[in-house]
This record gives C-alpha cells, sequence and structure tokens, in this order.
C-alpha cells in the first residue's frame, strides 16, 4: 500500500514539472502593443504628408508696404494699371514690365495705406522742392512726410519723372528698352531701394505674372507706326474709358505725337474731349 503510495506521489510531481504549463509565459499584450504603436506611428507619418503637401496650395506677397496679397489681387492691379504703365514706357521709356513689378511690390497692388489714402503707388517721398499735397507714413523714421496725388496715374507718372529726371538713374536708359533684368538690377545699383534682394523679387513677378508681354507690346507698336506712318484720322473724340495708349495703338499714333500735337501736360483725358492726330 505504502509503494503505491509513493508511485502515486512521484507521478503528481512529475505532472506538474510538465513542459505544457510553461506556455503561458508568452505574453499576448506584448504582442498587442507592438501591433498598436506600429498603427499609431503610420497615423502620425500621414498627417505630416499631409500637412506638407498644403505647404504651397496658394501664394502670398509680402510687399514692402508691409502688407499680404493674393495672385487674384495682384492680376486685377495688373489690369487696372498695365495701360498707364504701357504709356509710361511710350515717354519715358522705362520698361512697362519694371514700373508694373515696382508698383505691385511697393504698393502692395494697391493696399498699402500710402496708396490706399495718398495714391502713391511707389512710396515717393515729398524731398526738396515738392510743393503738392502730402501724407504722413512711418517708414525709416516715425511720421516721414510722402507724396499725394488726387489719381493713381498721377503717381505713375511722377515715378516716370522721379527716375528720368535724377542723374543717379541716367546709366539705366543706355539700356536696350525690353532688358527688364538690367534694370531691376541697375534700380539696386543706383540706391532705388535697400533691400538685397530687391532685383530678385522684381524679376519673379515679372516672370510669374509675364510682364514682360507689355515691353513688347510697346515695342510692336513702335514697328508697326514705321510701317504705317500716315494716318487717315486726324481728329478724334475721347469715350468713356479710352486711354492715351489705347488711342495710341487704334489710331497708329505714337503718344509721344499725341501729346505734342495737342499740349497735353500730362496722360489725364476726359470723355468728349477732341484729340488732333495729325
Amino acid at each position: 500500500m505504502m509503494k503505491k503510495f509513493s508511485f502515486l506521489l512521484l507521478g503528481l510531481l512529475a505532472l506538474s514539472c510538465s513542459p505544457r504549463y510553461y506556455k503561458k509565459s508568452k505574453n499576448p499584450k506584448k504582442i498587442t502593443q507592438r501591433s498598436t504603436q506600429s498603427k499609431h506611428t503610420q497615423k502620425n507619418t500621414s498627417k505630416v504628408e499631409k500637412n506638407h503637401k498644403n505647404d504651397d496650395e496658394e501664394e502670398y506677397l509680402v510687399a514692402t508696404s508691409a502688407v499680404e496679397v493674393t495672385p487674384a489681387v495682384i492680376r486685377q492691379y495688373i489690369e487696372t494699371y498695365k495701360d498707364i504703365s504701357m504709356v509710361e514706357m511710350q515717354r519715358y521709356k522705362i520698361p512697362a514690365s519694371i514700373t508694373l513689378a515696382q508698383a505691385i511690390l511697393e504698393s502692395g497692388s494697391g493696399q498699402g495705406r500710402l496708396a490706399r489714402y495718398g495714391n502713391n503707388h511707389f512710396g515717393i517721398k515729398c524731398h526738396l522742392g515738392w510743393e503738392g499735397k502730402t501724407i504722413s507714413h512711418d517708414d525709416d523714421e516715425k511720421g516721414e512726410c510722402f507724396r499725394r496725388y488726387k489719381h493713381p496715374n498721377e503717381s505713375f507718372e511722377d515715378h516716370s519723372i522721379f527716375i528720368a529726371n535724377r542723374s543717379r538713374y541716367a546709366f539705366l536708359f543706355e539700356l536696350a528698352p525690353d532688358d527688364y533684368k538690367g534694370w531691376a538690377y541697375g534700380l539696386k545699383k543706383a540706391g532705388y531701394a535697400t533691400d538685397p534682394k530687391y532685383p530678385q523679387k522684381l524679376i519673379s513677378l515679372i516672370h510669374k505674372y509675364q510682364l514682360h508681354q507689355y515691353d513688347e507690346e510697346v515695342l510692336g507698336i513702335k514697328k508697326d507706326k514705321k510701317q504705317s506712318p500716315n494716318s487717315k484720322a486726324k481728329y478724334y473724340i475721347v469715350k468713356s474709358g479710352d486711354t492715351l495708349y489705347k488711342i495710341s495703338r487704334e489710331q497708329n499714333v505714337s503718344i509721344e505725337r499725341i501729346v505734342q500735337l495737342n499740349n497735353l501736360t500730362n496722360n489725364n483725358i476726359q470723355a468728349g474731349q477732341q484729340l488732333l492726330l495729325e
């Protein structure tokens, strides 16, 4: 009897040491943890990629007038002022592309304070001898004196006169009429702006919005004029919406000739006005 009991006891001890009871040493929670962590990492990565994709959806221009404008605003500004820029190119030989790019940058496409309240689209200060109206604006110093105009077109014309009548810009007029890159770097060299990247900003605007097409259009008009120098029209009655540039193009007469024949002192014309063309 004791022998049987001893064998039974040994059997129970052997059973308790069996390897099948060590299967519980595997940790299912640890495996689940790795799987969850992997999903979490993948989710974060997707979020980063999504955010990165949206970085360049819309481009904003930070202008020298400290305002932000969208491409849509810039295009509308170009449409509004491209004609006066081409007029100024014909009269003063400054590339229309340069005039437009400077106006976009300096005025924030017309959204800057000087442009909105002073019709000053180029940030031209009063300087000695200015007898027109003024507007105060904080620039390098607080409350500096800037020129104020009745109409934006006066600002464009004054910008042309400002550059054409100063000796430090004289070398620019020796460049080819469509050399907007030379003008961009030349303006910086002459001290028009202190921003070291000013030329690159102008050129970037000209390329992005194809402003050089207006230079080519003005130069093309001059070629057409040589081919057909005689215009049948002798007088022209100004209609609403007309500009000197538009009349020049339609009647095949240079702006300089129209200005000379009619003794015009500026680019402003009115509906109903009679212009001598020949």
